[in-house]
């Protein structure tokens, strides 16, 4: 799994190899971050990345998120895997303000 990562912080690029190896190594996971990757859901704020879920937005910091799979079940959820990749293609929308700011409004 480590060599996918490698992989794609060198080319940069998610390519069909690359996509159906995610697909094939994370299963359903893979497909929903990709999915949200391709839809334009991963949105890049001053202090986190969030991505937009089904039913809510989660704030994903490092190895962190705040949707329940990761939280009670101590997994690896689809948003983590959806950061990482969009971190690495630079496929996120940046948005130049704080997260937190949007709920002082």
């Amino acid at each position: 799994m480590s060599d996918l990562w490698q992989r794609l912080a060198e080319k940069k690029v998610l390519d069909a190899p690359l996509r159906l190896e995610i697909e094939e190594t994370f299963g359903t996971r893979g497909e929903k971050a990709l999915t949200a990757l391709d839809s334009g859901r991963i949105k890049k704020y001053l202090d986190f990345f969030v991505v937009q879920g089904r039913t809510a937005e989660y704030i994903v910091d490092d190895d962190f998120c705040t949707c329940s799979d990761f939280m009670f079940r101590g997994r690896t959820c689809w948003h983590l895997l959806a950061v990482r990749i969009a971190q690495e293609t630079k496929t996120f929308r940046h948005i130049d303000s704080w997260y937190q700011d949007q709920w002082e409004k």
